[in-house]
């Protein structure tokens, strides 16, 4: 586990079982983030450079618990779609504890994009991603980002972005993934918790292990 990446150190089985993501901490927070005017991000095409990253139409989330519709509104965005929260979060069974898991966030992916196919979801079982775990999430970004759209990640604990800023997310989350440089080694976040934080880079390898124990969904 790296030093920079801090996970509780007791996961019991009901806490495996229940992946959902509903912010810790004062409410205050994610409401006053709701009154954000949405931002646009330019979209920056460079795959033979090993680079892109797709355009956000980004939206904070309403309330502490709508992350999971949230991230998945900001994921659609990319693709020119406008869907309401709260539908969405009907949908998916969204409740004050949070979006249960991934697998609640796939079908909703799926049925707005399109096609039935167009999403699946992948589990990280284990508190810590192996090489090869993370080596398929890049390899999933990539192909995801390159074909016009986001990955979603349900993810929990405390990371440290490449501009060495902290995001802790103890009690669970949901981010969108928008982006990619250095052929996927380094990640673009969308994040609907804090407009202040709207957009930032981690490194896949700490995406992964942000990710571990929960899931991500993926083209």
């Amino acid at each position: 586990m790296r030093t920079d990446l801090i996970r509780k150190t007791a996961l019991t089985a009901a806490g495996l079982a229940f992946t959902g993501g509903a912010i810790a901490g004062p409410v205050t927070t994610a409401y006053a983030a709701s009154d954000a005017k949405p931002t646009t991000q330019t979209q920056t095409d460079r795959k033979g450079h090993g680079e892109r990253q797709l355009g956000v139409r980004y939206e904070a989330q309403p309330n502490f618990y709508y992350c999971g519709p949230a991230a998945t509104r900001n994921a659609l965005s990319v693709q020119g779609k406008n869907i309401n929260v709260d539908d969405m979060a009907k949908e998916m069974g969204t409740t004050e504890a949070g979006t249960n898991s991934i697998n609640d966030i796939t079908p909703v992916l799926n049925k707005e994009t399109g096609k039935a196919d167009a999403y699946h979801s992948v589990e990280i079982s284990k508190p810590d991603a192996d090489a090869k775990q993370t080596d398929t999430l890049r390899a999933d970004i990539v192909k995801t980002v390159d074909g016009g759209r986001a990955v979603v990640a349900n993810i929990a604990g405390t990371t440290t972005d490449t501009a060495g800023t902290t995001h802790s997310y103890e009690g669970g989350h949901y981010i969108s993934v928008v982006g990619y440089r250095d052929n996927g080694t380094i990640v673009r976040i969308a994040d609907s918790a804090d407009p202040n934080q709207a957009s930032y880079e981690v490194t896949v390898e700490h995406l992964a292990d942000w990710i571990a124990t929960r899931g991500y969904a993926t083209n």
